[in-house]
Order: structure tokens, then sequence, then C-alpha cells
């Protein structure tokens, strides 16, 4: 499936943009008031040159001593991104997101332009619906579907492991 084919990319709102010479500070203000984690960095045309993270901040201002209200996001930003277009594959980017192990993808049109950000949170429950079908469907082929006793079995045996924890507890 799409990115843009999920009904929950449409009602995502407007990704936190800052121009390269945006203060950390005021960035870091902002990010807190939108409970966000990050900050897409667009230069005048909205095109993507970097992205700066709580962790960017933590470890490139607080953990080197600079002055957040002196440091521009240029200077700590990682430029080195992963864009994402709308018309990619959702399952694809949280593969490539998973094994690289980074959380923020932006999103952008043809031109660069931020259109959205998606984080892996947001793949992960776009995803879990359509990965419970599959789950179930594969139990189904091998167990068949008329199969109640191994679900009363299992209930049994379930309760009863709850049972003797909570006797042994006494």
């Amino acid at each position: 499936m799409k990115i843009k084919e999920r009904i929950e990319y449409l009602s995502k709102p407007k990704p936190f943009s800052a121009g390269p010479d945006q203060m950390v500070f005021e960035a870091a203000k902002k990010m807190s008031s939108l409970n966000i984690g990050s900050v897409v960095v667009t230069n005048e045309k909205n095109v993507v040159v970097g992205i700066v993270t709580e962790r960017d901040i933590l470890k490139r201002v607080v953990a080197q001593g600079k002055d957040p209200s002196s440091t521009i996001l240029s200077e700590i930003m990682t430029t080195k991104l992963r864009l994402a277009k709308e018309e990619d594959n959702v399952v694809d980017w949280l593969r490539v997101m998973s094994n690289e192990r980074f959380r923020r993808l932006p999103v952008v049109d043809s031109q660069g332009q931020l259109v959205s950000i998606m984080t892996q949170g947001d793949f992960v429950s776009y995803t879990w619906p359509e990965l419970l079908n599959v789950f179930s469907a594969r139990i189904e082929k091998k167990i068949g579907t008329n199969n109640q006793h191994l679900f009363i079995l299992g209930g049994i045996l379930l309760y009863s492991i709850i049972m003797v924890m909570i006797l042994k507890s006494i």
C-alpha cells in the first residue's frame, strides 16, 4: 500500500519545519509546545536540507556545552537523509527504517518540497491491522477454522498457570 493511500496520512498535521539559520533554542521551544520530536530543516523553497531531532539537541548541543540560544540548526542538523514520496510503499519504508535505525522520514513531492513527516510509530500503527490479518490468515491455514477446542485448551492452560502463580505468591 502506498503512503498516500492511508487514511491516517491525510489527517496528519503539517510538519514543523524551520530554516537552517533558526536558533536551536527557538526550535526546541516549538518542538516542546507541539509535543513532537523533530524539526525538518528546509530552505527558502521548502526543500528539505536536514532534520534535527531531540537526540541531536541532546548530543550536539547539551552534551557539548553549546548555548542553544546562539547555535543554529544547520550546525547540528543531520544532512544525510532518506526521503520518501507519497507513492512509496508503506511496508518497504517500515523495513528500511527498522534496518537503518532511524525513526523519522520526511515525505517530499517531486520537487523535493516537504509534504509530511512519517514516524516509525506511524508506519507501525498504519500496518498493524494488515499484519494482524496476515497473521490470522496464516493461523487459519495451518490449524483450520473449526478448532475451538484448541482455544479452550489454551484458555484452560493459561488459567492454570495464572492460578499456580497466584497460589505460590500467597
